[in-house]
């Protein structure tokens, strides 16, 4: 975009980008406002006015000019399953910000028409029954009148699935199928599978499930990655730690990224962690890695983090908030203690789901064990994730052995059925963040996207400012919200720090990695019901311009088309926008006159140029006319 009054004068130092005329919040407490930016090499050279930037626009800068627009640091989603989302992205229909199930089905019933024999459709998380008009899950009946001939599977949470009849075939369910252990298959008088799958509360079933639809090729794989990337970049997402997760199997469903960063071609930096997917070979698969990688190794667009979700399976527990609370084993820890100790010797940080404050005790004691050895926690980072329940004594102990916490706006899809469960009172703290962030504990935010919350982070950011739900259930009072800058905070400054990255990045200052996201409304002065539908115009990762929309659309980079030409993706899109819907009536009035008159001056343009005919227009309505 041409910018007057900027005429290139550098030469050596030029800027390769400088975006100027923005409302930006810097995060760096020496310059917390200022208007113009400008990156080179990928780093952050100047933070200013125009005129501190000026004096590095040379002839090839790109100068953008943000429209008085607020400008943010990249957000950072603390806890995202990034990898094995990529891997999916194009195959799964998305059901993130549909406002009512009748509007899913029929989104349904048109990918079923356009999906070949053989493959499946697949809802698969980012949604909750809550967020629906309608307040309820499909039907197996309506499954199987949208798509009789097509395998169905649309999964809700990690409580339950629903199949329609060729699902069920595909997968191979019938009336001698036995349940597996923690799940339920639900079925008919006849004793035949009724296509209702249910967590009880484990999800393994309903991953085991999914494991069944057919999966992409490699050269698929790297494009369905590059365009989930390329979402996220959409809500202003510059990083992502990976969580991992079940059935994310270490080297082989990592090669994707690992080949897209060394061909250049991520838009999002990402640091991953590994996750033992075998019960009783956990210990056998961490030693063989720490032989293999150690945390740090990569750089800023791919690196290493550490263990984790889970370190042995018998130590998880399971957020399936419509079941009771899962009992661990008794003596889980022997095996725990030996994967901590390995990690420990080996360097290696860690990070552990733990939703219920009666596992993060026991884990605890073995911390607290191995501390008197003198050997816990070390230089190690290491943090609790989601902890919904954690009690303040909890907390007071993570603190005295070093650790830090990651939370996740589960709540914002489950929390009706937390509260059903456990009460308004217990889901008041339900994570207590005040309280960690109280203790000083590093507080990351995140999704826990793409099989339970949306990958949307403004939903995150909404929930952890407001205590609302997608249904508009308020779950937190007033002494369990954070300000809008403590949330940014915990989605920017705290992510960097649970990678060892605080330095580079999460703040716009000189030195710092040149990552930012132009946003389509102010964050800190929308009100609190449109903060769920900011998006970012113009996302930019070490300098390049890695998402684009509204007035610079086009000038970011070029993906190939999404394939298969029949992905939901490709006709759908990924998350479903909805435009806010609580905007004053007198606003929205302006705004459709204001369109109106857009319209009309474009018109007019276009005939004076000769690009269309003049027309008549008549100030009847022929609607009206007799």
């Amino acid at each position: 975009m041409p910018v007057g009054g900027l005429t290139p004068r550098a030469s050596g130092d030029a800027a390769d980008l400088v975006v100027r005329n923005a409302k930006i919040h810097t995060r760096d407490p020496r310059l917390p406002q200022a208007e113009a930016i400008a990156i080179r090499d990928g780093v952050i050279t100047a933070v200013g006015g125009d005129k501190d930037v000026a004096a590095l626009v040379g002839p090839a800068t790109r100068v953008v000019d943000a429209l008085g627009r607020r400008m943010i640091p990249g957000l950072n989603d603390a806890h995202l399953h990034v990898i094995r989302g990529g891997l999916n992205y194009v195959l799964e229909l998305r059901w993130d910000g549909v406002r009512s199930l009748r509007q899913g089905l029929a989104m349904l019933r048109e990918q079923a028409a356009r999906t070949p024999k053989g493959q499946w459709v697949r809802v698969v998380g980012g949604w909750s029954v809550e967020q629906f008009a309608e307040r309820r899950l499909p039907t197996v009946a309506e499954l199987n009148a949208a798509a009789p001939d097509t395998p169905v599977f649309v999964l809700h949470l990690y409580q339950a699935a629903v199949l329609n009849r060729a699902a069920l075939q595909a997968a191979g369910y019938d009336r001698d199928t036995p349940d597996p252990a923690g799940g339920q298959i639900v079925r008919g008088r006849d004793g035949e599978p009724t296509g209702m799958l249910l967590a009880a509360p484990s999800a393994l079933i309903l991953y085991s499930t999914l494991a069944r639809a057919p999966l992409l090729d490699e050269e698929h794989r790297k494009t369905s990655t590059r365009h989930f990337l390329r979402e996220l970049n959409r809500f202003g997402l510059t990083s992502a730690i990976d969580a991992a997760g079940g059935f994310q199997a270490f080297p082989d469903n990592y090669e994707t990224v690992t080949e897209l960063a060394r061909e250049g071609r991520l838009s999002l930096r990402i640091a991953y962690h590994l996750f033992p997917q075998t019960a009783g070979q956990e210990i056998d698969d961490l030693t063989r890695w720490t032989g293999m990688v150690r945390p740090g190794d990569g750089d800023e667009w791919l690196r290493f983090n550490g263990a984790g979700e889970n370190l042995t399976w018998a130590a998880a527990d399971f957020e399936n908030f419509a079941q009771p609370r899962p009992e661990h084993a008794a003596g889980y820890e022997v095996e725990f203690e030996k994967a901590v100790r390995l990690l420990m010797e080996n360097g290696w940080g860690f990070r552990l789901h733990a939703t219920y404050d009666e596992t993060i005790r026991r884990d605890l004691a073995v911390f607290e064990k191995l501390a008197a050895e003198g050997l816990f926690p070390g230089e190690n980072r290491w943090l609790f994730d989601h902890a919904e329940t954690v009690s303040a004594d909890s907390l007071d102990r993570i603190a005295a052995l070093g650790g830090a916490m990651s939370v996740q706006n589960r709540l914002s899809f489950q929390g009706e059925a937390f509260v059903r469960r456990y009460g308004t009172g217990a889901a008041a703290d339900a994570p207590p963040v005040r309280a960690m962030l109280a203790r000083g504990l590093t507080v990351g935010a995140g999704t826990d996207a793409t099989r339970v919350s949306s990958y949307n982070p403004w939903v995150a950011l909404h929930w952890l400012v407001t205590g609302r739900t997608v249904g508009d259930l308020a779950i937190h009072p007033p002494h369990n919200l954070v300000d809008r800058g403590t949330a940014l905070t915990m989605f920017t400054e705290s992510g960097a720090a649970l990678t060892g990255e605080q330095d580079s990045k999460g703040v716009l200052r000189p030195g710092c990695l040149g990552d930012l996201a132009v946003l389509s409304e102010d964050y800190f002065t929308v009100p609190d019901p449109e903060i769920p539908h900011i998006e970012s115009l113009l996302t930019v990762v070490g300098g390049r311009v890695v998402y684009a929309a509204g007035e610079y659309e086009g000038i970011d980079e070029a993906l190939p088309p999404v394939g298969p030409a029949w992905s939901p993706v490709a006709h759908f899109g990924g998350y479903q926008a909805a435009p806010a819907a609580h905007r004053p009536g007198v606003r929205q009035a302006e705004m459709l006159g204001e369109a109106v008159a857009e319209s009309e001056l474009h018109r007019q343009w276009r005939v004076r140029r000769g690009l269309a005919p003049q027309a008549d227009v008549s100030a009847v309505d022929p609607c009206f006319s007799f």
